[in-house]
């Protein structure tokens, strides 16, 4: 069997099961233009029934634990199944932020001063501060559509959102003011560079999925020299964390031109108006033939598979 069926996973357990299930509908629906396609909502913490190893290629966009941490990915390995996107290692580094600051800037990258804690082992107020600075982000060590952020300024606001925190992984990191924007990886290679400019001037979880709360440049204004900076650190840092496949990588720039990064999405979201879609319309490739890029490599794997299977 040459061609395999894609099977779309969406949905999944984590507080992101809403946003991936329009990510899956979306991909599912342009799949379906060029294989043979299944969309399964997941609701359980296991590989759905009537996935096929010999037969099936999965296409996951569930976000958040039991979708980018490397749970998923482990059990699709562990039956032998072929998938889309950074494997268990990757994933399960990438969905790590403190992990993945450390090794972007063990290879040289520039990330935010942080300090990790538990909400039963918190630092005080003037600990962070004597860090951090007064401007302080707080997130969730892992997880991601910027679900729990939030961005404190002066002793007061710091010390009730630790006061708040009673339970959990916990990143606070330096305040880093600037330019948002995003870069998407494919096959190893940076796409276009996407500028976030949300109205409140927070890129929390409200202004990501409200309508008009958040405009989007793409491609970003930047000149020549930053824009390739960008794409070169984004390839670095998705070599560095060992990703395959795809990927989204985004980034702070200073007043003063210093490139922050942020975090590595492994599973994106992916509805047509997506950060990594902008990315890849400014390069040229629509909607479609993006999702056909994306499970290109996993078919590949497949068809490996099966010739190592039938030659045994």
């Amino acid at each position: 069997m040459n061609t395999p069926r894609i099977v779309v996973l969406a949905g999944g357990t984590s507080p992101e099961r809403e946003v991936s299930l329009g990510s899956g509908k979306a991909c599912a629906i342009a799949l379906a233009r060029l294989f043979p396609t299944v969309f399964i909502d997941v609701t359980v913490e296991a590989v759905p029934p009537g996935i096929d190893p010999r037969r099936d290629v999965v296409f996951s966009t569930l976000h958040g634990t039991f979708g980018e941490d490397g749970a998923m990915q482990q059990l699709l390995d562990d039956a032998g199944i072929s998938y889309a996107g950074c494997d268990r290692i990757s994933s399960e580094l990438t969905f790590d932020k403190e992990r993945t600051k450390r090794a972007v800037a063990a290879a040289g990258g520039v990330v935010p001063a942080g300090v990790s804690f538990t909400g039963d082992r918190k630092p005080n107020c003037a600990e962070l501060i004597r860090a951090l600075g007064g401007g302080i982000v707080f997130k969730p060590k892992c997880g991601g559509s910027s679900v729990g952020l939030a961005i404190c300024h002066g002793v007061e606001a710091i010390d009730t959102k630790l006061n708040n925190i009673t339970s959990g992984d916990w990143l606070a990191e330096q305040c880093i003011t600037g330019r948002e924007v995003t870069v998407g990886i494919l096959h190893g290679r940076a796409l276009p560079v996407v500028e976030i400019v949300p109205r409140s001037g927070v890129f929390d979880y409200q202004s990501k999925y409200t309508k008009g709360l958040t405009e989007y440049l793409a491609p970003a204004p930047l000149s020549s020299e930053m824009t390739r900076e960008l794409q070169e650190s984004a390839e670095r840092a998705f070599a560095v964390c060992g990703c395959r496949d795809y990927a989204r990588i985004d980034f702070m720039i200073t007043a003063k031109n210093e490139c922050f990064l942020l975090e590595i999405n492994t599973l994106p979201g992916m509805k047509e108006t997506s950060l990594l879609p902008m990315g890849a319309k400014c390069a040229g490739v629509d909607f479609t033939a993006l999702v056909g890029e994306l499970v290109k490599s996993a078919c590949e794997r497949f068809s490996n598979h099966r010739k190592l299977a039938t030659e045994a």
